[in-house]
Order: structure tokens, then sequence, then C-alpha cells
């Protein structure tokens, strides 16, 4: 590859388009530091929870922790993609996501260092469900992108990791700590460290949306391949929360697993019906409104 221009030779940079826009926002927003969370209550918090309390927390955090490391060993496929079709604004934000996910695995790992004090094999919680987009759904469409860089293959990418591994699982995680963590008031580290990451997948998010939207509009084409795929993946996101509270015959902190269930294809349904929006729009209109979102968002 060489390069045949520069942002200072025949063009500036685009801070209207809507990566730009959350590039800002992730320089606002963006710099936190795992090491500075204050765990003490949290140590506290862990020892007067009982077994099957401990049992879901350790649960929920090796999940996300395992996750953030995938993310970040198998993310650099997409950046290089982005970055080889010149896309220098796209590519100015997604540098953040591969700091930003090593950033989240090392807060989940202090968590289970820490406070959980926990060194051994997690795995066991892994369930199939879990292996099938972590262990192979995740890697092979970032892994595609090496060789292939087509726009099926990138929205293949974006749809697994942007819109099920971060939109409908991730998102439905945090729901399940606010709920356990804040309504008995517990864990004030733990529930710091997941707003702020919360805060930073919510970019990520916005960006799949957007990457998948400018696909569509560029070719009306994939909305049926991206449709057909997200489908057949939330099967698998569903079911890690379907493995998860099947694992207790009494789900502790008083969950219900239809809150949660519910929640997570409410979530998959808002993001689908917002990529299907850009059949209908040009480039230009998609730039439009999306800027319009990333604007009114407060994060």
């Amino acid at each position: 590859m060489i390069h045949t221009e520069f942002t200072s030779t025949t063009r500036r940079l685009r801070r209207d388009l809507p990566p730009m826009r959350l590039f800002e926002k992730a320089k606002r927003f963006g710099i936190w530091n795992p090491s500075d969370i204050d765990f003490s209550q949290d140590i506290q918090d862990w020892q007067h929870l009982n077994d099957d309390e401990r049992d879901l927390v350790l649960r929920l955090t090796s999940l996300f922790q395992a996750g953030e490391e995938a993310v970040t060993l198998d993310l650099l496929p997409l950046i290089m993609t982005i970055a080889r079709e010149g896309r220098i604004e796209e590519e100015m934000f997604l540098t953040t996501f591969l700091w930003e996910e090593a950033k989240h695995l090392d807060f989940f790992r202090r968590f289970l260092d820490d406070v959980a004090q926990v060194s051994g094999d997690l795995s066991h919680y892994h369930t199939a469900n879990y292996r099938a987009l972590f262990y192979e759904a995740l890697p092979q469409a970032m892994g595609r992108l090496v060789t292939d860089s087509s726009p099926a293959a990138q929205a293949q990418a974006s749809l697994t990791y942007n819109m099920i591994v971060e939109g409908v699982l991730a998102e439905t995680g945090y729901h399940a700590y606010f709920t356990m963590l804040e309504r008995n008031d517990l864990m004030p580290g733990q529930r710091q460290g997941v707003r702020l990451l919360k805060q930073d997948e919510s970019r990520h998010i916005a960006y799949g949306v957007f990457l998948l939207s400018r696909l569509i509009a560029e070719d009306r084409e994939l909305w049926d391949l991206i449709e057909q795929q997200m489908n057949e993946l939330v099967v698998y996101a569903i079911g890690v929360i379907d493995d998860a509270f099947s694992s207790y015959e009494t789900v502790p902190f008083g969950l219900v697993m239809d809150d949660f269930t519910s929640y997570a294809l409410s979530q998959f349904q808002k993001r689908l019906e917002r990529i299907e929006r850009a059949k209908n729009q040009s480039l230009e209109e998609l730039y439009i409104s999306t800027q319009a979102t990333i604007d009114s968002d407060d994060a």
C-alpha cells in the first residue's frame, strides 16, 4: 500500500462526520483509569455476600473480562480495513477502541484480583452459547477482514462486535450489574467502573450503527444479509442470558430472567430499526441524522 494524498495536501479533516463527533466525545469522556477506582468498600461488601450472590457476581464479571479480552485480541483487522480505505476520520475514532477495550479488560481483571481474589480457571462459566459468540463468531468475523475487506465482511464484523456483543449482551450485563448492586447499595467501585465503561461502549455502538448504516446506504442489498446474520447471532446472546439464570434454583438478588431477556431483545430491535432506516437515506442524509443523534447524547 502506498499513499496518494494527505489531509494537508488535498483536503481537510471533515469534522462534521459522525466518527469525528464521536472522537471528540472519546477525548472528553474516555480518559479514566481503572487503577484509580477505589475497591475498598467492594472488598468489604464481597465478604458479606452469600455463596450464590458471590457466584453470580463472579459469573457476570468473568464473562465480561473474557469478552473484553477477546475484543482486544480480535479488533485490529477492523481498524486496519478502515485505514486501508483511507477513511482517516473513522480510523481516528477507531484508535480509541483498542485503548478502551484494553482498559475495560484491566478494570474487570482488577476486580477479580483485588475484590474476588480469584486466580483460578473461570472457563466453567463459558457455556456453549458464550463460546459460540466469543470463541468462534467474533474472531472468525474479525479475522475474515485480513483477507476479505468487502462490504459484506465489514458488515459481519461490525454487527457481531458492535450490535450483538456490545449492543445486546454487554448492555444487558450492565443492566444486571446496576439492578443487583444499586438496588442493594453494594460495591460502589464496581458500579463506578461499569458506568464509565458503559459510556465508552455507547460510543462504540454508535459507530457500529453508523458503519452498518453507511454500508447499507452505499449498497441497499446488504440490508438482507445484515438482518439475517443479526437474527442468527442474537439467539446465542439470549442463550447466554438463559444459561446464567438456569444455573440457580433461586436466582440471587431477586433477579427475574424475563426482565433481562426482554431488555436484551428491546436493545436488539432498537438497533436493527435504526440501521434499517439507511435503506432510504443518501450518505449526506445519513451523516446529518447520525450527527443529531450523537450530539443529543451526553456521553
